[in-house]
């Protein structure tokens, strides 16, 4: 792709300064991009701008530069290298910018523009130190602005956040120490233009409306932000060894699991579920043109496409050429194609399955079995033949941190003195109470945890994901004796609810088929899509249609703020689930409601579209706190009486598995994957809706 330009941009290292720390997954986020689009759309590296700043091993800017040739993101070179693109490329060329680092929040250097006493928002270079400057939103919409004006397509990722705030989670937040305004005497003077040329742009793009982000809402450009004002942006070591930002991460797991074409808006719809499922205060944002197809147009969209790099003797195992660097896992499966043609399943060699032996940019698969999930293997398996990605894992066992090392203090982290000797009585309990339990169980050394569990300042337990989780009603204290149990018992309606929240099937070829989308009173689709606000008993109607040429099974969960998960009733069908015909279109009305003493949620409505059947009433779960009535194997009976002329789809395996009662654990030592099957497709979607009074 010759027209194509990106500016890569990851600070972890920052000179010392009074407002921001250093970070540990930024320029490994600029690794991971790199190396998708270098190996994905065949970037050449004379293409990529690179600015770094990795963690030295001494303080000091000399360190940073010499460790790598790309020059450090300083306040400069980050503004000359937007300067660099926007002189060089050409109209309708493709540009790709994204940031990796620290956000913030700045005294503003316009107050004619914006008000006394107001404040900037923007990207911390490394050098921003004491005295050196942001780059702020005035400045960025200008040389955002020139590369419009001159035809070109630019996409914008920003993996940061404006305003942050101290964790007491696994988490890092890219953003402020304890979401202080940084109120330091700054340099005033722009690289990027005059101060009258930044007004008058800043006034042009903004037509003095307020804005729901720091840069102006334009159909010009794509933008993709981690979070919304005043949320976190979070890093944590996803892959259980590495820290990345959790926009990174998930964005390029989503772009390795797709073998189809996407647009910004279908990838935005993947990433915010699966960061919603592990950080509730981050929701990604989505502004300008989200119709685009990613990385350009339907003609240059390639998939993201390994290359078997060597095959045992007996035909039983190969090698890939990536690894955990490309974001890959235990039990991705990947379907191996002889051909360049990777959208015919009839051509497919086999499936394959990645074991645990996975170095950083290779990985070792084991041949799928038809008993396991795979197919008739089809000819003879050769280095140099292609894979593409067909399932990715859902983690049904969930991990869990019990830390008892809170200090005494006054900070928001801290524990009042006569609580700090009680950490590890109290967690001792909660560890007794895990014994046995085979659906959460304690992290080991070196992995990651989904949960973590601590004491909070009131002497009560509080779970964590990233930051604790605020609505857990009600608290739990540390001097009840039935509170260690109780603790388990929401660790593991949490985990199911998140297993919910992560089930996801991006290869699948229904995806264009299934229409799922929200209405206002006149069902009229919302202008913003993604960014629906209701107010409690505001009437909206939820569409689903089905464009495939063959009847799909539907059914709808609505993911609720009190950890419930309930089933839409669509056309008031109350079945576990309802046939649409070819072509067929249904509204159904919803009056969202606030749950008590809240005065806003967000309410997640997950669609599921299948071939075949399954019983979605498998992943229905009460209220936190309240016993789950005893299943057993009861929703599948009848499941293939109804299903006359219809399999049951592997997928109900996987339900039944997230579904099964809580003395029935899952047997799995590993993640559990749904099988790749032409009749087994299955898709889903999720909308998200604000709710505030």
């Amino acid at each position: 792709m010759a027209n194509f330009h990106a500016l890569l941009i990851g600070i972890d290292y920052y000179e010392p300064n009074p407002y921001y720390k250093s970070l540990k997954g930024a320029v490994r986020d600029i690794d991971k991009v790199a190396s998708y689009l270098e190996k994905s759309l065949q970037i050449e590296a004379e293409q990529i701008i690179r600015l770094t700043s990795p963690l030295p091993d001494k303080n000091s800017l000399a360190d940073v530069r010499s460790l790598r040739l790309e020059r450090p993101p300083t306040y400069e070179n980050i503004v000359e290298a937007f300067n660099t693109i926007t002189e060089t490329a050409q109209a309708q060329d493709l540009v790709y910018i994204h940031y990796s680092g620290h956000g913030g929040r700045v005294k503003t250097i316009f107050p004619d523009l914006k008000g006394k006493g107001q404040f900037d928002e923007g990207l911390v270079p490394m050098d921003v130190g004491d005295r050196g400057r942001h780059l702020r939103d005035v400045e960025m919409a200008t040389l955002l602005k020139r590369m419009t004006d001159k035809g070109l397509l630019v996409t914008v990722i920003f993996d940061s956040c404006h305003s942050g705030g101290a964790t007491r989670g696994d988490g890092d937040i890219r953003g402020a120490r304890n979401g202080e305004t940084d109120t330091q005497d700054r340099l005033t003077d722009s690289l990027v233009a005059s101060q009258q040329e930044l007004a008058n742009n800043w006034l042009k793009l903004t037509q003095n409306e307020a804005k729901d982000s720091w840069l102006p809402n334009q159909r010009d450009y794509v933008f993709l932000g981690a979070c919304r004002p005043t949320e976190f942006a979070y890093e944590a070591a996803f892959d259980g060894k590495e820290r990345n930002g959790a926009l990174t991460y998930w964005m390029i797991d989503t772009l390795v699991n797709n073998q189809a074409p996407m647009t910004y808006k279908s990838l935005y719809n993947r990433v915010k579920g699966m960061i919603q499922s592990k950080f509730p205060n981050q929701l990604p944002m989505l502004l300008g043109e989200g119709d685009r197809l990613v990385f350009g147009d339907k003609q240059e969209y390639k998939p993201y496409t390994l290359v078997v790099t060597n095959v045992s003797e007996d035909q039983t195992e190969i090698t890939l050429d990536a690894g955990m660097s490309s974001g890959l896992g235990e039990g991705c499966r990947f379907a191996l194609y002889p051909t360049d043609d990777l959208t015919d399943k009839t051509k497919q060699i086999a499936i394959v399955e990645l074991t645990d032996e996975i170095e950083a940019d290779s990985s070792t698969a084991q041949i799928l079995r038809v008993d396991e999930g795979g197919i008739p293997i089809k000819g003879k398996i050769e280095p140099g033949t292609s894979a593409v990605m067909v399932a990715a894992p859902v983690n049904l066992i969930r991990k869990v941190r019990l830390f008892t090392e809170k200090q005494a203090g006054d900070l928001e982290q801290d524990l009042p003195i006569h609580l700090v000797e009680k950490q590890v009585e109290a967690l001792a309990k909660v560890r007794q109470a895990l014994a046995g339990n085979g659906w959460v169980v304690e992290v080991g050394e070196g992995e990651e945890a989904h949960f973590q569990v601590a004491v909070g300042k009131e002497g009560e337990y509080e779970i964590c994901m990233g930051m604790p989780i605020k609505n857990l009603r009600p608290t739990l204290s540390i001097d009840d004796p039935t509170a260690p149990q109780k603790v388990v018992d929401r660790l593991v309606h949490l985990g199911k609810y998140q297993s919910v929240q992560e089930l996801d099937n991006p290869a699948s070829e229904l995806t264009d088929y299934l229409e799922f989308e929200l209405c206002d009173k006149t069902k009229k689709p919302f202008p913003d899509s993604q960014n629906v606000s209701l107010k409690p008993g505001e009437v909206a109607y939820l569409r689903v249609k089905n464009t495939y040429t063959r009847t799909l099974n539907v059914a709808v969960l609505d993911l609720e703020p009190t950890w419930e998960i309930s089933q839409v009733p669509v056309q008031g069908n109350i079945a576990s689930f309802l046939p649409l015909d070819a072509g067929q279109e249904t509204f159904t009305k919803l009056r969202l409601q606030l749950p008590a003493n809240y005065q806003q949620t967000k309410e997640v409505l997950k669609v599921f579209a299948t071939k075949g059947v399954a019983n979605f009433q498998w992943l229905i779960l009460p209220s936190l706190d309240e016993q789950p009535a005893t299943r057993g194997m009861s929703l599948n009976d009848g499941l293939q009486t109804r299903s006359i002329g219809q399999s049951v789809n592997p997928l109900n395996s996987l339900l039944t598995a997230i579904g099964s009662d809580v003395d029935n654990p899952p047997t799995l030592t590993r993640a559990m994957v749904p099988q790749s099957d032409p009749e087994a497709e299955w898709v889903t979607k999720d909308i998200v809706i604000t709710v505030r009074s």
